[in-house]
């Protein structure tokens, strides 16, 4: 008569076996620790570098946006095509798109601000509150929502471009920052650019023109970040778009607007064309789709995916080869378990021949090994985990690797919970296949000759 064995008692089983061989079983367990521990380290890493470069790349902006330009210039000597430019009607056409969410077109100007003794030339970007919604502030807060009044957000470098008009000197030169303070000061921008230069030095006939008018334009608020630090909003200064157009065509009536091209009669024209547009995605994965119906539309456009991919493919092979790294101390385990079962199998020859004498079916001396050798590989996997656990702790905390490879500040050691679960399951598994050939000759032994064995 065939006899079966329940589940519960052949774990028993084989777990009494093993403690049987304390020291066997501890030697056998601490080559899976150390597999494992070479492993969960080893891939943590590749994902901590591969979260790492998507962070650096996060915080030089959005990386669901696409930043489109006009597609060539205008050539003044009437021989070449007018571009298509960036106009309202453009930019209701990349609204119209699939998986786009929001678009922002970019319309900048040249301004110089002043505040005390020092002043400072920079660039101001309208905006839309889309936009605007993303920028980090560190100081303040974005202008409320229906605001007719024109206020800037400033970045965290523009400070250093402030220079003392007085004794020339810079932050360039002295190494020190101005004493310039955007939210309890007032700040004077010029709009003018061209008139004031002008005014700062006489004609040829000695006349000197009158300087621009200076306009008190109110701090909303700053981004984030010292001078240390470096975002895709460092160094510009933001404005509601509306808004900027409005003072724009409140300064220059119906002159042309510096920075805006004119027609072959050197006219402007009756709108206004952007020098961007931001064009922000649902989804990182459709980016490049998005990207290129916008190229096929005549437009250039870039974004930050293509960096991306290209380092993503980088970090893929270095994911690879640290994998690779770690599964060779894990093959060196297998080796060690397959090791200790064909042992096991010699030392209890004449036990397996009783059994078998007894009717015992064969499928369940088979699962008694197996059981064996995978329950090593789960002490293994446990253990190992905790280690690795232990590392990453270390290294993430104490070691600073992220800030020193990568620049940025983060975890460079990175555990996700299917890393854990995998580690443990994949554990067993090599512990099971390291045990199967051996079970099969447990399975296969002579009954008679196993009683005879001594």
């Amino acid at each position: 008569m065939i006899r079966t064995m329940r589940f519960l008692d052949l774990l028993a089983m084989s777990v009494n076996n093993l403690r049987r061989r304390k020291l066997r079983t501890a030697l056998t367990v601490l080559g899976v620790v150390i597999g494992v521990a070479s492993v969960v380290v080893m891939v943590s890493l590749g994902l901590g570098l591969n979260g790492l470069m998507l962070d650096m790349y996060a915080s030089y902006g959005s990386m669901t946006a696409i930043t489109v330009y006009s597609n060539g210039f205008y050539d003044a000597s009437g021989s070449g095509t007018e571009p298509q430019y960036l106009t309202d009607e453009v930019v209701d056409q990349f609204e119209r798109l699939g998986h786009v969410t929001s678009v922002s077109p970019v319309l900048s100007t040249n301004v110089i601000l002043k505040q005390g003794a020092y002043e400072a030339s920079c660039s101001v970007r309208g905006v839309s509150r889309e936009y605007m919604e993303q920028i980090p502030l560190g100081e303040g807060s974005l202008p409320e929502p229906g605001s007719d009044e024109l206020q800037f957000i400033y970045g965290n470098n523009v400070i250093t471009w402030f220079s003392n008009g007085r004794r020339g000197s810079s932050y360039g030169d002295t190494g020190e920052l101005p004493d310039v303070d955007y939210m309890n000061r007032p700040m004077f921008v010029i709009f003018d650019t061209n008139a004031y230069y002008s005014s700062q030095y006489p004609s040829a006939d000695g006349e000197q023109s009158k300087p621009p008018k200076k306009y008190l334009i109110p701090t909303a608020g700053v981004v984030e970040g010292t001078v240390d630090d470096y975002n895709n909003y460092s160094y510009s200064v933001y404005a509601d778009i509306e808004l900027l157009k409005t003072q724009l065509k409140l300064i220059y009536k119906k002159d042309p607007i510096p920075g805006q091209p004119t027609n072959q009669k050197g006219k402007p024209y009756p709108y206004f064309i952007y020098n961007s547009v931001m064009v922000f995605v649902d989804d990182m994965d459709n980016v490049t789709t998005v990207q290129k119906q916008i190229s096929d539309m005549g437009f250039q456009a870039s974004s930050q995916m293509e960096w991306i991919e290209q380092s993503q493919q980088t970090y893929d092979i270095i994911q690879l080869v640290l994998g690779g790294i770690g599964a060779v101390s894990l093959f060196v385990a297998a080796i060690g378990i397959a090791n200790t079962m064909m042992m096991s199998i010699y030392e209890r020859t004449k036990e397996i021949g009783i059994i078998k004498v007894l009717g015992c079916d064969l499928g369940t001396i088979r699962n008694m090994f197996l059981l064996e050798s995978g329950f090593i590989g789960f002490m293994g996997g446990v253990m190992g985990l905790v280690i690795s656990y232990i590392i990453s702790f270390v290294m993430n905390n104490f070691l600073g690797i992220g800030q020193v490879l990568m620049g940025v500040a983060g975890d460079i050691s990175r555990i996700p919970l299917w890393l854990s679960a995998a580690a443990v399951v994949f554990a067993i598994f090599v512990g099971m296949a390291a045990g199967f050939f051996p079970s099969l000759r447990a399975m296969h032994l002579s009954a008679l000759s196993a009683i005879r064995n001594e």
